[in-house]
């Protein structure tokens, strides 16, 4: 089971697989059990995907991961990709509206570390 971080401009925190697009996220949400995704929205000024994209296909395919947090800088779209999320999601999935906890980004890099060695 991964954790998968869409961003095309932050780097992933530790223990996360990085998608700098949104065909990588889809590509690592078709070939991997993903257990976190966090989602930026804006992925460049040329491209003309989104982080909605992923949340698209997520509901169209019911590929939902474990848990879903959004780390959009966009207040707008952000609130957009969870609503959608929210009232699509299956019940045992979590849907979260901010970015992940640092508690558990620490958990999850401790967890990276003592995996690695």
């Amino acid at each position: 089971m991964i954790h998968v971080y869409l961003d095309d401009w932050r780097s992933s925190p530790l223990g996360f697989a990085l998608a700098k697009n949104a065909s990588e996220c889809i590509l690592m949400l078709e070939e991997c059990e993903v257990d976190i995704l966090s989602l930026d929205h804006d992925l460049g000024y040329r491209v003309q995907e989104t982080g909605m994209d992923v949340v698209h296909w997520i509901i169209r395919t019911g590929r939902f991961p474990r848990r879903i947090y959004i780390h959009t800088s966009s207040p707008s779209a952000g609130s957009n990709m969870y609503q959608m999320l929210y009232s699509s999601k299956p019940e045992h999935v979590e849907v979260h509206p901010t970015k992940i906890p640092e508690d558990l980004l620490e958990q999850i890099a401790i967890q990276h570390r003592l995996g690695a060695s």
